[in-house]
């Protein structure tokens, strides 16, 4: 711990200028050394790579090996493109509980001392945060999106529909669901910022992502109608079908790129409302 509080001191140390002013490049050099350094890192972003890839490839080898058996309904209305990218739905699990650590671990070792007393400028501090994680997580999910769907369609490829990434809507709901899980994310670095505490912002994160939807589809048809389509979960499904109209319990959601800027004002409330909690509340 001394090491990493000494790692953290002399990234954000003045390199020129009046005693006590820092640049945003030192606190930004902070915490990128802080999130390439930890095993946690490795760990989240290995465990995304298995899920996303992973699920993805079972789940586009399942249905090239069954195509002459599925029934007429499943081929009318399937989806290559989604069809690939479905270890999505797996891999934003790992990426957010890595939102959250690059906020919350901080929290738990007492490191965000160190932090602090380096950088007292706490919303600079978050900022920073969102700035190194947001770039990497975006980099890696895009990476991911197209690694699955190209992957998938190859597999579908002579046994099943497949697509191009020429085709209508396959370009948009690739590069989306790499936006998607971005998004999603930092939205879980927020809920971390305001909950600071790992196992709850993790609760509250899936909570959102999987228990709501599950809540939703025991109520009436009137709220699901008038809430469905706010759920990241149904957002994710429109933003990554090629068609750009997803639905939730068969009702409408919306666009694709709609839908996106809902989740996007998700993590900004959430990110705005953990930098407000980490200027009023002690280290």
């Amino acid at each position: 711990m001394t090491t990493l509080n000494a790692t953290i001191a002399e990234a954000v140390r003045p390199v020129s200028g009046p005693s006590g002013h820092y640049r945003f490049t030192g606190v930004l050099r902070s915490e990128w050394t802080k999130l390439r350094s930890v095993r946690s890192t490795t760990w989240s972003l290995f465990a995304t790579i298995i899920l996303t890839v992973g699920i993805g490839v079972l789940a586009t080898a399942t249905v090239a090996a069954h195509w002459q058996h599925l029934g007429p309904d499943f081929r009318l209305t399937f989806d290559p493109v989604r069809q690939s990218l479905t270890g999505l739905l797996f891999g934003q699990l790992s990426l957010g509980v890595l939102g959250v650590l690059v906020v919350s671990a901080e929290y738990g070792t007492g490191t965000i001392r160190a932090t602090l007393a380096a950088a007292p400028k706490r919303t600079q501090v978050l900022a920073a945060k969102v700035a190194v994680f947001g770039a990497v997580a975006l980099v890696i999910s895009e990476l991911l999106m197209f690694a699955t769907f190209f992957i998938g369609q190859l597999i579908l490829s002579g046994s099943a529909p497949d697509a191009t990434v020429g085709q209508p809507g396959v370009l948009r709901a690739v590069v989306g669901g790499g936006i998607y899980l971005t998004i999603l994310a930092l939205l879980a670095m927020g809920l971390a910022s305001i909950i600071r505490h790992t196992a709850g912002a993790i609760s509250a994160f899936v909570f959102l992502l999987l228990i709501v939807p599950l809540v939703l589809q025991a109520l009436p048809s009137s709220i699901v109608n008038a809430v469905g389509k706010y759920v990241p979960a149904n957002i994710g499904a429109t933003v990554t079908s090629t068609s750009g109209v997803g639905s939730f319990e068969g009702h409408n959601s919306f666009s694709p790129w709609e839908g996106l800027v809902v989740l996007a004002i998700y993590a900004l409330v959430a990110l705005v409302l953990g930098g407000w909690l980490m200027v009023r509340r002690d280290a």
